[in-house]
């Protein structure tokens, strides 16, 4: 038996068992370990272990060895008690004979106590935490080897049990502010500094709108519109807006990758396919847990596209040169400037992985449509620029802001960006003015007109910008009043009421 075990073994099987404590870093398996093993080590029925409240009002016991009964007591009650409030150990020869001891453990387990060694579990300052008890031993009585190797075993027991319960709390810390961090990026919405969705235009409205609806939808969205327009950004939204806000955000610009690479950026590759070739995780396997944003999506090859269907089908990817299939979550949202519907007909894109993307769709506006909105627009970006170049934000002169507004610009905001960062770096004053921009704005027939009506009042600027995007519009939709009103964000009355005060000549056909 263990008990018969030389002194030396006994100290090795301490050791030994102490070290097997220092390693389990779940509590309630720790108990078990510490109250089996206690028992085995000194030829005992069974062992418990009694665990003092944070308040200090009660003792509980979740381990005791062959009983699943959980025993709660007032902290001074019991031989446990006495242990915790005195922090001194107890050997009793006659469980029954002492007046410390609480029967009514025994009654409620169906368990007899003939003998108990207890001692105290202390923390690193002295102060009792529990009580560690060995119930009867199998020959004779608990002796002062006994008593050694269970103060030897309480030491490390308790050390033990309080690094596990800090593990326990950091633990419940850190899902706690994963949520809250999670709670707090959904009700910002994805607004992180520099991008916020700004602007009052009916579509932009409507955008803001939908991206809270489909935002916790774990769904597939397709983001089509002109190059500069802010796919990006609304991919962002939609991320840091979702349950997924605190896992990756990984976005992938297929357009800039050859073909060559396509696979590897995606799926990853594993080591030694080529010489020199390291493991690598794919973008998906990067994006597990989080959003995956595909940019450019109409640029990839047909056998790309086939094998991004595949992974969307059956939530697995195999890396370059692997044979095991990896599980993936991933919400992949994709974006593209070009027409999917035409390339479908050419045959350059795969009908099924347009329906699979296509689930929800989102289409930006270009910037030449929502020229109201741009004032606030180049206010934003000026301060983001400032913030970024260390200066100070210059304003916009009352001619350099009518030229922002009169452009038709063909790269949009990507474009208008590009425009404020060249006007903060050569601009000599405290206002940007219509010099201070590029020769491609400067010589377009838009601005030539608005600095020809700096002069005129803010209002006739207004009339003239408002009646000049009407007859664009109308142009544009061949006349038809339905289809003008809707790209302008108005009723079909409105616009007429705006086709009189301006006195523009509508298709009769059109007006009936």
């Amino acid at each position: 038996m263990v008990s018969q075990l030389p002194a030396s073994e006994k100290l090795a099987a301490i050791l030994r068992i102490s070290q097997r404590m220092n390693s389990e870093r779940d509590l309630h398996q720790l108990l078990d370990l510490v109250a089996e093993e206690g028992a085995r080590l000194l030829g005992a029925e069974r062992a418990s272990i009694f665990l003092l409240s944070e308040d200090g009002r009660e003792l509980t016991s979740k381990v005791a060895l062959g009983s699943s009964e959980m025993i709660r007591l007032d902290s001074k009650q019991g031989i446990a008690g006495t242990v915790v409030s005195t922090c001194e150990e107890i050997c009793v020869d006659d469980a029954y004979g002492d007046t410390r001891f609480y029967q009514g453990v025994d009654e409620r387990s169906g368990y007899r106590t003939k003998n108990m060694l207890a001692v105290p579990l202390t923390d690193v300052d002295g102060r009792a935490i529990g009580a560690f008890e060995i119930l009867n031993k199998r020959e004779g009585i608990f002796d002062e080897e006994d008593k050694q190797i269970t103060r030897a075993l309480a030491a490390s027991a308790a050390i033990a049990i309080q690094t596990a319960k800090f593990i326990a709390e950091l633990q419940r810390h850190r899902v706690r502010l994963e949520d809250e961090n999670r709670n707090l990026l959904r009700e910002l919405g994805g607004k992180l500094p520099g991008k916020t969705i700004l602007g009052s235009h009916p579509r932009i409205e409507e955008l803001r709108r939908m991206i809270e609806r489909v935002a916790d939808a774990e769904v597939t969205v397709l983001i089509t519109g002109e190059s500069g327009t802010g796919k990006d950004l609304i991919a962002r939204s939609l991320h840091f807006a979702s349950p997924r806000a605190a896992r990756p955000f990984v976005a992938l610009n297929c357009a800039a990758l050859p073909e060559t690479l396509v696979e590897t950026e995606l799926f990853g590759v594993e080591k030694g396919v080529a010489t020199g070739v390291d493991r690598r995780a794919g973008k998906f396997e990067s994006a597990h847990g989080g959003t995956l944003f595909l940019d450019e999506i109409g640029d990839l090859s047909l056998a790309a596209q086939a094998k991004i269907l595949r992974v969307l089908q059956e939530r697995m990817v195999e890396r370059i040169g692997g044979r095991t299939p990896i599980p993936v979550d991933v919400r992949v949202i994709a974006a593209t400037n070009k027409d999917l519907a035409e390339a479908i007909q050419k045959n350059l894109f795969r009908e099924d992985l347009f329906y699979r993307l296509n689930v929800i769709h989102l289409r930006t506006t270009p910037l030449r449509q929502m020229s109201a909105d741009i004032p606030a627009l180049a206010a934003m970006l000026l301060q983001r620029i400032g913030e970024e170049m260390r200066r100070p934000v210059l304003g916009l002169s009352k001619a350099a802001l009518g030229a922002l507004a009169g452009y038709r610009w063909p790269g949009n905001i990507r474009q208008l960006e590009n425009e404020l960062r060249r006007a903060m770096v050569v601009a000599r004053g405290s206002m940007i003015e219509p010099e201070d921009f590029s020769e491609a704005l400067q010589a377009s027939p838009e601005t030539a007109a608005t600095e020809q009506a700096a002069g005129r009042g803010l209002q006739e600027e207004i009339e003239d910008l408002e009646r000049r995007r009407i007859q664009e519009a109308m142009t544009r939709h061949g006349q038809n009043q339905q289809k003008t009103a809707r790209a302008l964000g108005l009723s079909r009355q409105g616009l007429i009421n705006k086709l009189k005060r301006y006195g523009i000549k509508a298709n009769a056909a059109e007006e009936e």
